[in-house]
This record gives C-alpha cells, structure tokens and sequence, in this order.
C-alpha cells in the first residue's frame, strides 16, 4: 500500500483522541454480543458522546438512533465504520458533506478507494483498526 494509508503516527493518533468529542458509529447494533454494540457501549463509558447510525432502529443503548450522518444534528468528530468493505464509500462521502475529522473503519473494513478520497480532502484515515482496542491502547493505558 502507499503511505497514504499507513497508519497515522501515534502522536498523532493520541492527539485526535484528546481532542474529539463526537463519534458515530455506523452500523451501530442493538444487539449487545455485536462488536459494534461493544464499541459504542465503550465509546460512551470513555467519555464520547455517541450517535448511533442505523436505519433499521430509532433508538439504541438508550440513545436517538439516526438514519445517516446528514441526520445527526451535532458535528461529528469521529465517523466509525462497521459496514461492508463495499459499502464504505457512501458512508465517507457524508462524513465529508458533514465536515467530520476522522473515517475509522473498523477491522475487516479495508476500502482503499474510500480512504484516498477521504485523505484528498484532509481527514485522518484509520482503516481495518479496532476504535475501543487503539483507544484502550494508546490513550488509557
């Protein structure tokens, strides 16, 4: 792969973390065994306001659930992917339409396409990562 998709600096990664406050997490499941749901369950113990995004639910873990990002009426820090690799272009292109700072796809998620377009307009990319391991990783411990 180019540079233009390895792994941002640690530096760099600890300090996105310091700053954001906001996450959607997108795919986001009501089902409390799915990695999603563990995530975003982390995700809110840490601290960050979460949305979830999935058009099949209004409400998830208490909170309003959203149809998609353009839906979310806050500006979104983080945007994280548990979709299809195949299906992670839209989800980036609203991360872009919404001004969000950070594409996380998840593990497994790797969609090379996605994270160029997404670098071509400044945002930091992190692709085929866990959000709650790195966070544990990188800024808890």
């Amino acid at each position: 792969m180019p540079d233009l998709f390895q792994l941002p600096s640690l530096s760099r990664i600890q300090e996105m973390f310091r700053k954001a406050k906001t996450v959607a997490v997108v795919g986001f499941s009501p089902k409390e065994n799915r990695p999603s749901n563990i995530v975003g369950r982390y995700l809110m113990t840490a601290g960050f306001q979460v949305f979830p995004v999935n058009p099949g639910h209004t409400e998830i873990c208490g909170l309003p659930c959203y149809p998609d990002l353009v839906s979310i009426p806050v500006p979104v820090d983080i945007v994280d992917i548990f979709r299809s690799s195949e299906f992670v272009l839209p989800v980036v292109e609203e991360a872009i339409a919404i001004g969000a700072k950070v594409v996380w796809m998840q593990q497994g998620v790797i969609n090379p396409e996605a994270a160029a377009r997404a670098e071509q307009v400044g945002m930091m990319v992190i692709m085929d990562r866990c959000l709650k391991i790195d966070h544990q990783q990188f800024v808890v411990a």
